[in-house]
């Protein structure tokens, strides 16, 4: 799968974009700002901007290229980023170590989704938050990004069983309209939560 990701992030223009994602974005203006882990971050745009904000950004990805320009985009905007290269089946989350966890387009089969999941809630300090965004099932349907293997997308009701432990502050499927690059761009179906360790 890293070979896949290396391929697509050679591009010299950043595929999914400089900016972050929205969500995101509206999310973290609501917190105040401490530590907070990307699972697959990819070119960085998210972990590089919650850096702006005051964070201190760690992130990891399987792909070498990926980080390489996550790491250019971080020092474009004068800012650093603890970028490691990892998988999500073998990076260490830990205990108590995260006030957020961001799962942004993170796409996993649903046995390794549940797994990493549950790390990553692991992994919050006390009254810290998971800020996740996914393609919906409904996303099969549509051109504007995203896997098409329908078991690799969300739903609810999986949202709900994989972060059981936490509180649930906001948990729903919408339709958007994504400008994220070129893989994500159009009309295109999300299930975005928020939640809480108690």
């Amino acid at each position: 799968m890293s070979d896949f990701w290396n391929e697509r992030y050679k591009q010299a223009n950043y595929i999914y974009g400089e900016n972050p994602n929205e969500f995101l974005k509206e999310q973290l203006a609501l917190l105040p700002a401490g530590s907070i882990l990307f699972p697959a971050d990819g070119e960085g745009r998210n972990s590089v901007y919650a850096a702006t904000q005051g964070w201190q950004s760690i992130a990891f990805d399987a792909s070498t290229e990926g980080r390489k320009k996550a790491l250019q985009l971080a020092e474009k905007k004068q800012v650093v980023v603890d970028y490691q290269i990892d998988t999500l089946d073998d990076f260490d989350f830990g205990s108590a170590r995260f006030d957020v966890v961001s799962f942004i387009f993170v796409h996993m089969p649903p046995e390794l989704r549940t797994r990493v999941h549950r790390k990553a809630a692991e992994a919050l300090k006390p009254g810290g938050k998971i800020i996740l965004e996914a393609f919906s099932k409904k996303q099969m349907t549509k051109e504007s990004g995203g896997p098409k293997n329908i078991e690799w997308l969300s739903s609810v009701e999986e949202l709900q069983h994989d972060f059981d432990g936490l509180t649930i502050d906001l948990l729903h499927e919408t339709d958007t309209v994504l400008d994220e690059g070129v893989y994500h761009a159009g009309k295109a179906s999300v299930v975005r939560l928020v939640a809480t360790k108690k």
